[in-house]
């Protein structure tokens, strides 16, 4: 169940202004979230953005829309984005057929994101070390509740270099770069 290049996408799951200060591990999660989007932007792998309730929560913290570039955000009220009619078309229009998801929170949105994806015929990879709860157990729970539902567990690093798949070129340069 290898992840190839042209047949995957990436979500990001509401990493928000209200969200993120309350977070267990944010530094570490949102500056392993900085180096995954910037990996992913090097392979050219679309990403889909949401929002949970941005009235609420507030928008995409500001390091992550500056690694993000030129993206559109999708608003959501269900904890699952597949709730949101929007993003569900987006996601079916892309062809995509693996998709990295990373975010906030894991055993929420995440973990309620991911089994709805594989339901649908989805294979999800979750990004575990660009992803937390408020509670580590509350993390470590919607780790398991993923790997359980189908969803592979990964890395930044292991999921980049999967998707790299060769140790030459220039894309590899950079993303070596990146990750040391």
């Amino acid at each position: 169940m290898r992840a190839l290049l042209e047949d995957s996408a990436a979500i990001l799951i509401d990493m928000q202004e209200r969200l993120v200060p309350v977070m267990n591990q944010k530094e570490e999660v949102v500056k392993n979230s900085i180096q995954l989007i910037t990996g992913l932007n090097i392979l050219e792998v679309p990403i889909f953005v949401t929002r949970q309730y941005p009235k609420g929560l507030g928008d995409t913290i500001p390091e992550i829309k500056a690694a993000l570039g030129e993206h559109q955000a999708y608003d959501k009220m269900s904890f699952s984005i597949h709730g949101d009619e929007e993003i569900k078309k987006a996601l079916h229009e892309s062809g995509k057929k693996n998709l990295f998801i990373f975010g906030m929170e894991t055993h929420i949105c995440v973990a309620q994101s991911i089994i709805d994806l594989q339901e649908i015929g989805y294979q999800t990879y979750l990004v575990s070390d660009c992803t937390t709860s408020r509670k580590e157990s509350d993390h470590q729970v919607g780790l398991k509740r993923a790997a359980y539902e189908g969803s592979v567990i990964t890395t930044k690093e292991a999921a980049l270099f999967e998707l790299l798949r060769v140790a030459q070129g220039d894309k590899f340069k950079q993303i070596s770069k990146l990750i040391k």
